[in-house]
């Protein structure tokens, strides 16, 4: 099921749209890997919580300790 949505999201991204500059599509590329799918995506290693969920929990706990 993921695999469909990145190949589906690279479509969509890269082959339907013409990019001017290299460049262009990178920063594209960049914003959304950096913007959307890196801190809302949930990761096996923080306990299947998102990055920024994971955050705000340590930082709750943190505040609550201190």
């Amino acid at each position: 099921m993921a695999e469909t949505f990145y190949y589906t999201r690279k479509t969509e991204l890269v082959y339907h749209r013409s990019w001017p500059t290299r460049n262009e599509l990178e920063m594209e590329v960049f914003s959304y890997l950096e913007g959307f799918n890196k801190p809302r995506r949930r990761h096996f290693r923080l306990g299947n919580l998102s990055p920024i969920y994971y955050e705000q929990q340590l930082v709750t706990q943190i505040e609550a300790s201190a």
